[in-house]
């Protein structure tokens, strides 16, 4: 092949990773569920907690692209079953946050001293990564880009696509770096009524999205119990 051929390919790939996964995670509405669960945290453990999740994602994303249909086949896990899980889980942080008390200056006082280098990493995977950050959506978006690189009879073209796509997921977990990060700076313009209702808002999308991922994955598993009993009876 052509080395303009390898060229395109890269390219196709790096588009693809990142037009699949972007719209999913979805950074922007997600930072100021990440401010929320982590009130009381100067900033600048915000900033360090930021780079932790963004490396997280990377490495789960990407984890979930090399070998992440291998292991589901090996457990005999199916797509569908990562969705109606991760989704009660998205579902469940959600209705945390919709259920919390507002606080107030003494209640942050608190909750900054209490906020200790400990604390930040015990949450930098769970939740603020999964299903905060990257959830099952993410997930299974990104096992399927991995399946569809992998699907490529050259090895050299095998490996310059996921290549590509590597390059994409540096560029998404870059995104949630740089929006968690500077998350504080952009709800500081709300003023602190507005910030209250925007997380209100937000942990309610946040809700009704971790719904929607238990909905389709329940929907894809009664589709196929139904196309097998129908299988059995013809």
């Amino acid at each position: 092949m052509l080395i303009e051929d390898y060229g395109l390919a890269l390219g196709k790939s790096f588009l693809f990773s990142l037009a699949t996964l972007v719209p999913i995670l979805n950074p922007t509405a997600t930072a100021p569920i990440f401010l929320s669960l982590t009130e009381g945290a100067s900033t600048g453990m915000r900033e360090v907690l930021a780079g932790k999740i963004a490396r997280n994602v990377f490495m789960l994303l990407f984890a979930a692209m090399l070998i992440g249909s291998i292991v589901l086949d090996f457990f005999g896990i199916s797509l569908a079953i990562v969705r109606v899980g991760g989704g009660l889980l998205v579902v469940a942080s959600a209705w945390r946050l919709l259920n919390s008390s507002d606080g107030g200056a003494e209640r942050s006082a608190r909750m900054a001293e209490g906020f200790t280098v400990e604390m930040a990493d015990r949450r930098a995977f769970y939740p603020l990564t999964f299903p905060i950050a990257c959830g099952p959506g993410s997930i299974a978006a990104a096992i399927t880009v991995g399946a569809s690189l992998h699907d490529h009879a050259s090895l050299a073209m095998s490996a310059t696509r996921i290549a590509g796509a590597v390059f994409g997921l540096a560029l998404v977990a870059a995104s949630v770096l740089l929006a968690f990060r500077y998350a504080q700076q952009l709800l500081r313009l709300l003023g602190d009524s507005g910030t209250a209702v925007f997380l209100r808002l937000s942990a309610f999308i946040l809700l009704c999205l971790g719904v929607q991922i238990v909905w389709d994955g329940a929907s894809e598993l009664v589709l196929g119990v139904l196309r097998q009993a129908q299988l059995h009876s013809l």
